[in-house]
């Protein structure tokens, strides 16, 4: 960062700069833990020399005050995967069953929208096909901050709502589904081979919902890569050129993560949660009747305060698959 030449490439100086906070976190975070450390060995050791009531109480009571501080500093060395530090792109679909299904994958962009902003993450709207009735089609955001990527891919899956249904006239309980998929927004100097003719690119009209923000102008892009039929598209610019600037940056990275899994052999498994999106494969349940929970079936963390974790409260969910990702690999091991 020195050199007089670091600034010449302002896209790589800023990725840099990202890398050496990151790091820097991570050395600052690890010089607190060697502090509460020691501190506490401190504590063990007086207390093997010479046992007090009030000695114990003080060193309980600082075991306390270190929890909260053990647990925001175990949750950022989870967060140690590849692409964990980058921003990312985060897609909803509806399964099967129409309007409900809409409807709840509306409430889960509601939801991801609100953890967002609680937890000083910056959104853009990508694309967002409104329902016929209620709820969405689908909608793709960017979800730009640090580690945004690492903490949201505990999301990847399928997501199944209970409920008494409020567009069914005789008050029946009624079961949705809908996928989460979140891939992380790769450097723009990663090099991913696009052939021109490996793509279909379709314009169209932006649609919005109630006619609002709807152009006259074909001006959103839909992008198709032909070879392994990933489609990306845009329309939350009013330029065509920009809306396809965008879709051809989510592709680079859908690109990047699909080769990436290839070589790594891990496509099957995240392949495997995108077969049907119904019952067998969910990841998380949501019931609001006839009792309220939510939990996790990878990692069995569950809560009954479904209104705090539609408000978007997801961290235990989140710290309890970062745990679990990592007792997966030492059982492998």
């Amino acid at each position: 960062m020195n050199s007089p030449e670091f600034w010449n490439d302002q896209r790589k100086a800023q990725r840099i700069t990202k890398q050496i906070t990151v790091i820097r976190g991570q050395l600052e975070e690890n010089a607190r833990l060697i502090t509460i450390s020691e501190e506490m060995q401190t504590y063990h050791e007086l207390l093997k020399e010479d046992f007090s009531d009030v000695l114990l109480q003080e060193a309980a009571m600082a075991a306390s005050r270190y929890a909260d501080d053990l647990d925001v500093i175990e949750t950022r060395f989870l967060l140690s995967g590849k692409y964990d530090s980058a921003d990312a792109i985060l897609t909803i679909h509806p399964g099967a069953g129409g309007t409900e299904s809409q409807d709840w994958s509306e409430m889960l962009f509601r939801m991801y929208t609100r953890w967002a902003d609680t937890n000083g993450y910056k959104t853009s709207i990508v694309d967002l096909q409104p329902g016929d009735e209620a709820g969405i089609k689908s909608v793709t955001m960017e979800i730009f901050g640090d580690f945004a990527y690492g903490n949201l891919r505990s999301e990847i899956g399928i997501h199944r709502l209970v409920r008494i249904s409020p567009f069914n006239a005789q008050g029946k309980r009624q079961t949705s589904f809908a996928s989460v998929f979140v891939y992380p927004i790769v450097d723009d100097d990663i090099e991913v081979e696009i052939e021109p003719n490996e793509l279909r690119i379709d314009t169209y009209r932006s649609s919005g919902k109630g006619g609002q923000g709807v152009n006259t102008t074909d001006s959103a892009v839909r992008i198709t890569h032909l070879p392994t039929n990933i489609v990306v598209q845009c329309q939350n610019e009013r330029s065509q050129i920009m809306n396809r600037e965008t879709a051809m940056k989510i592709l680079r990275s859908r690109l990047y993560q699909h080769y990436e899994e290839q070589r790594e052999k891990e496509r099957q498994a995240l392949e495997g949660t995108k077969s049907d999106i119904g019952w067998g494969n969910q990841i998380r349940s949501y019931v609001f009747h006839p009792y309220q929970m939510v939990k996790d079936h990878r990692t069995g963390f569950e809560t009954g305060n479904t209104a705090k974790v539609m408000d978007g409260d997801l961290s235990g969910f989140i710290t309890a698959y970062l745990r679990y990702v990592v007792m997966q690999k030492v059982e492998k091991k």
